[in-house]
């Protein structure tokens, strides 16, 4: 296993931005019963920790994306992350929202952003990709080149994948499902016999939800 991505997925554990939770699982926003839960935003409140993140996602930059010209975080998990590695590699820094600001300028696009800039986007958390890559149709249709996306954490779902290949973004996460698994049988977070319905679940967390899962 990569030894960035385990260890990723040990701190994930360690402070609780991840929970597992296979026999009482957690209801995402689409309606997916999921036995995973992951906020990566805990992770800002432990100063080692935040470090490590931050310069592993500047380090993957620095590896796949070195003509990077500026940063774009996804609102709002990706603000700060993306805040962070911006100000590490000295780059210029924006973010995109959601939705456009309802007063003012109503910008959907925070900062500066300089036509055919090439840009990376920074997000905390890839799952089926929608947001991700709704930021970076938002950025191509306001003339940046967006190169890649880089992110702490990858469920790794095909239609993802497919999805981001489809729109010909390249990404790169510094852990993901299969490692943060790996590593919560190591350290006893789940039992070995949790294992088989927690790979099921990734992949078809549409059906995973059977009565005989719960």
């Amino acid at each position: 296993m990569n030894p960035v991505a385990k260890q990723v997925a040990h701190l994930l554990l360690e402070v609780g931005a991840v929970k597992l939770s296979p026999h009482e699982p957690f209801t995402w926003s689409s309606g997916w019963l999921s036995p995973i839960y992951c906020d990566n935003r805990l992770t800002l409140s432990f100063p080692a920790v935040r470090t490590f993140i931050k310069e592993e996602l500047a380090n993957l930059i620095k590896k796949y994306f070195p003509e990077t010209e500026a940063i774009a975080g996804v609102a709002t998990a990706g603000i700060p992350q993306g805040a962070l590695v911006a100000d590490m590699l000295n780059l210029p820094f924006l973010y995109v929202r959601s939705s456009p600001k309802g007063h003012g300028m109503e910008n959907l696009i925070e900062g500066r952003l300089v036509e055919n800039q090439k840009v990376v986007v920074v997000e905390d958390l890839i799952s089926t990709g929608g947001s991700s890559l709704k930021v970076v149709r938002t950025l191509r249709e306001s003339n940046a080149d967006v190169i890649g996306l880089v992110a702490i954490f990858n469920y790794g779902f095909e239609l993802a994948k497919q999805a981001f290949e489809k729109e010909q973004v390249p990404f790169h996460t510094l852990s993901n499902y299969s490692a943060l698994l790996v590593e919560a049988v190591d350290k006893d977070y789940i039992s070995e016999e949790d294992m088989a319905s927690l790979q099921e679940w990734r992949l078809s967390p549409e059906s995973w939800a059977r009565e005989d899962k719960i």
